[in-house]
């Protein structure tokens, strides 16, 4: 046991050690007057630290805080169109990982004009890199640092808690139930990174990103809990009634007590700046205060 618990301690510190090399990599923008941000996350940092009447344009996923929805709107952030972005004239667009189409992007890259990607790590420290990351960008890194400190200093008293606890509660994120299957989710995800981070276990962790389940791998699994997400989610917004229409999932020990939890898609699955306050509310209501 206390090998185990050094080598998650240097895990832990190497973790936090690349977050840093990463910020410390990025360099600020020529001119960050007229930002395009793609990514919700990208979007409410860059308004933290002070800069949103630096932002001329922003993705669909941007919509908080609430004066980005005046914003023009780009287009999704997967599904880009080069002049949909450049036709609000920008001079800079920072975007987080893993947007496209990718030929979109290479079209973006070679524009006059400067093109950051951000990474992305659905974690603890993959927040923090943002922040900081952002704020090297747009010339605000002591408001970044401060924002990063906020944020560690709300977040880690959760995550350790949540890490402490000795009997985790069995979890599936269901991303919809297209075609009456369960799409769930396995590990590399945004959603696996909010299991783990409301101390629960992945009930099908097995495999990477999403799939559709089986009847007979959905009623193995036996969830205690169910979390989908909940307001505004893109068409994926599912009603407990919907789960307990579909028979496998009828079965498990979640929908049958009515453990279901609906998550903010933009608040927490974004892994932005409200992330520790989205974390405690859903851990008070699976866990108790």
């Amino acid at each position: 046991m206390p090998a185990m618990n050094a080598l998650k301690t240097l895990a832990l510190l190497t973790a936090g050690l690349l977050s840093a090399n990463a910020a410390l990599a990025a360099e600020p923008l020529a001119d960050p007057s007229r930002l395009v941000t793609i990514g919700g996350s990208v979007t409410e940092i860059v308004y933290a630290l002070g800069a949103g009447d630096e932002i001329v344009g922003r993705d669909t996923t941007s919509t908080f805080p609430p004066e980005a929805n005046d914003l023009p709107d780009v287009g999704y952030m997967r599904q880009l169109s080069p002049e949909g972005v450049l036709s609000v004239s920008p001079t800079a667009i920072i975007s987080i990982e893993g947007a496209g189409p990718p030929e979109t992007i290479d079209v973006l890259k070679k524009a006059d004009l400067d093109f950051a990607e951000v990474p992305e790590a659905y974690s603890r420290d993959g927040i923090i890199e943002k922040v900081k990351t952002i704020g090297t960008l747009i010339g605000r890194k002591t408001e970044a640092e401060a924002l990063a400190a906020d944020i560690a200093a709300d977040l880690d008293p959760i995550l350790a808690a949540n890490e402490a606890r000795t009997e985790k509660k069995r979890a599936i994120f269901i991303l919809s139930l297209r075609g009456g299957k369960v799409m769930g989710s396995g590990t590399g995800t945004a959603a696996n990174g909010v299991i783990e981070a409301a101390g629960l276990e992945n009930a099908i962790g097995d495999f990477p990103g999403y799939k559709a389940l089986s009847d007979e791998a959905v009623i193995e699994a036996a969830p205690d809990i169910i979390l989908v997400m909940g307001g505004a989610a893109g068409g994926h917004s599912l009603s407990n009634d919907d789960m307990a229409g579909q028979p496998a999932l009828a079965l498990t020990p979640a929908v049958q007590n009515g453990a279901i939890y609906h998550i903010d898609p933009v608040g927490m699955m974004n892994f932005g700046p409200r992330f520790a306050d989205n974390l405690k509310t859903l851990t008070d209501e699976i866990y108790g205060k």
